[in-house]
């Protein structure tokens, strides 16, 4: 894979108003197209193999591939001696999603356990340890299954909306999925009541 161009176009996702980064890459690859798919279009055949490829391919320049589309096809291709399959040239575009240390998301809860929170960011779940869920101490409660802040008795569980801030990135390899590491320790990050709450208390003092 060579990377031809980094399209100066950023895509904002509003995800309940928190806008996540994604990215526009072009690219070029030569793609190997298999005689059982000669009676379909060129760009059908390629952009076939191209998501076969490409897509959740992850790298740390690139970040997550999403989707790929609008291949540009070379349609004079080359036959490589003993296969029958022909091989061109081809130019298209990814969009994929770079998540970026002291990125603010806002993601659902997926899951609540002793150790913290997981929470769904775009296509990655992300990470929040028990002891960076609030400024305050917090405990899991396995009856309910949530955590409970200890002071304020504000109560975190599955399916609630959750504001974070990103602290660490491994998007790891092929053989290792990707860890996103996040804190809601600060204002204006945790759940959506909370931060509503901080809000209405600041504009009445």
């Amino acid at each position: 894979m060579v990377k031809l161009q980094y399209l100066d176009v950023r895509l904002r996702y509003l995800s309940r108003g928190v806008e996540n980064l994604f990215r526009i890459y072009k690219l070029r690859d030569v793609v190997r197209i298999d005689p059982s798919k000669f009676g379909m279009p060129p760009e059908e055949a390629v952009l076939e193999e191209l998501r076969k490829r490409y897509e959740g391919y992850r790298d740390r320049n690139l970040g997550i591939v999403i989707m790929v589309r609008n291949p540009k096809i070379d349609p004079i291709g080359y036959i490589i001696f003993g296969d029958g399959a022909s091989y061109h040239r081809v130019e298209f575009e990814v969009l994929t999603y770079v998540p970026t240390i002291n990125e603010v998301v806002e993601g659902q809860v997926e899951q609540v356990n002793r150790a913290g929170l997981i929470v769904k960011i775009g296509p990655l779940e992300g990470f929040v340890h028990i002891s960076q869920i609030a400024d305050e101490e917090v405990s899991f409660d396995p009856v309910r299954g949530s955590v409970i802040c200890k002071q304020t008795k504000r109560i975190i569980t599955k399916g609630d909306v959750v504001r974070a801030r990103i602290t660490s990135v491994s998007l790891g390899g092929s053989q290792r999925a990707p860890r996103v590491v996040m804190t809601m320790r600060q204002p204006f990050l945790g759940k959506k009541e909370w931060i509503d709450e901080y809000i209405r208390r600041r504009r009445g003092s």
